[in-house]
């Protein structure tokens, strides 16, 4: 065991595909200390900044002062403290949802949803882009299951075709795509699941709290909330703390409490974090700048990087790849900005396809612009030295 293990590392390490840990000793804003060395922070989710918000932390605090630190059991043995209540109230408030559950995590969630909705005789198609956790959830429900290319909705209905028109189907996608910062085409997938009587998923766990009005979601923001099935998303990005959702009718999210397993066979989250969930929501409706400064952060990043000749792919969100291909450039790429006091992740397949390793930047509103062109400053220098860009 011990030699297979090793020369699988040795694998790895030969394709520059070896992941380290990396400590984190403080974080103040828009700055992160890593490995002893201070940096601007471009590679975390915390879009709108609130995680390191004094009313999220006096919250959670507080509510760890009433209940202890722990929830000791699961929710449906002891753990649902009247906390779960309050902040599934204001989350399907908030979504203008019928009901509301909160999952430990994104990961979670996504198994327990999909694994509950379908099994070996049913089948489902997953766009080849969507996260990790809707396609584990997928494996795990037993489904027959097709991918289908990315954003290509040709495809798509081709695949749904030729799929049995008695067997209940499935489509699931991410709403904004984690490692390319490109949309999904939510108005073209609607199309499609009513023309072939399909359930629809779509994940907001990158758009929750920056796209809608009050931040509910892209799916929100195209008005498309009464014709998607089955809306899930986290609180451990744009809001700042940590767990995950699912909303839509009562006898779904009833359905979900009896039969999904992420759910019932997890202890319950912590207090604290319940807590910090329900302040993150309110503030999030309300405090529109946020939203606002990220979107021109955004852009104005995406431009800049365009103009200096780097690959940003279709990137229209926050989250910005530069994509290199190669992981050995990419990594260099990644250790010489670290060295020039920015975090920036080398991401490698499997996370992303073969051949389209990439640093990803994520942005936030905590960012200055000031900030941003010191960092294109300094991302423009490391790529034309390394020769990712003229």
């Amino acid at each position: 065991m011990k030699n297979h293990i090793q020369s699988v590392l040795h694998q790895l390490e030969q394709k520059t595909q070896k992941r380290m840990l990396k400590n984190v000793s403080s974080s103040d804003g828009a700055w992160i200390v890593m490995n002893g060395k201070k940096m601007l922070n471009l590679a975390s989710n915390n879009y709108l900044g609130l995680a390191g918000d004094e009313r999220l932390i006096e919250e959670g605090c507080q509510a760890m002062r009433t209940y202890g630190a722990g929830a000791t059991a699961s929710r449906l043995i002891a753990g649902n403290y009247e906390l779960y209540t309050r902040a599934e109230e204001a989350l399907k408030n908030w979504k203008k949802a019928e009901a509301a559950l909160i999952f430990n995590s994104g990961y979670t969630a996504n198994l327990g949803i999909i694994a509950a909705l379908i099994g070996r005789d049913d089948i489902v198609f997953s766009d080849w882009l969507n996260h990790a956790s809707i396609i584990d959830g997928i494996r795990l429900s037993g489904a027959e299951r097709y991918r289908y290319y990315h954003n290509d909705l040709d495809h798509l209905e081709s695949l749904l075709k030729q799929a049995s028109p008695h067997k209940r189907k499935l489509i699931v996608t991410d709403s904004i795509f984690s490692m390319d910062g490109d949309m999904a085409q939510l108005e073209g997938l609607v199309t499609l699941k009513k023309r072939y009587n399909a359930i629809l998923m779509v994940d907001e766990a990158h758009s929750s709290g920056i796209y809608g009005e009050r931040g509910e979601g892209l799916v929100h923001h195209l008005h498309l909330q009464d014709l998607v099935d089955i809306q899930m998303g986290t609180f451990s990005k744009a809001l700042g703390s940590f767990g995950a959702y699912v909303v839509g009718e009562q006898w779904l999210i009833d359905y979900f409490i009896n039969t999904s397993r992420s759910f019932i066979f997890t202890t319950a989250l912590p207090p604290a974090v319940l807590g910090a969930i329900e302040k993150s929501i309110e503030i999030v409706q309300k405090e529109h700048i946020r939203r606002q400064t990220l979107q021109f952060h955004s852009h104005y990043f995406r431009t800049e990087l365009q103009k200096l000749g780097f690959d940003i792919g279709k990137s229209a969100t926050h989250i910005v790849p530069i994509i290199i291909g190669s992981n050995e450039q990419t990594v260099q790429m990644s250790e010489r900005l670290q060295e020039h006091g920015i975090a920036a992740v080398a991401i490698r397949p499997p996370t992303v396809p073969e051949g389209t390793s990439r640093i990803r930047f994520s942005l936030s509103s905590s960012l200055t612009k000031e900030e941003l062109d010191w960092a294109l400053e300094r991302i423009a220098k490391v790529g034309r030295e390394i020769g990712v860009i003229t």
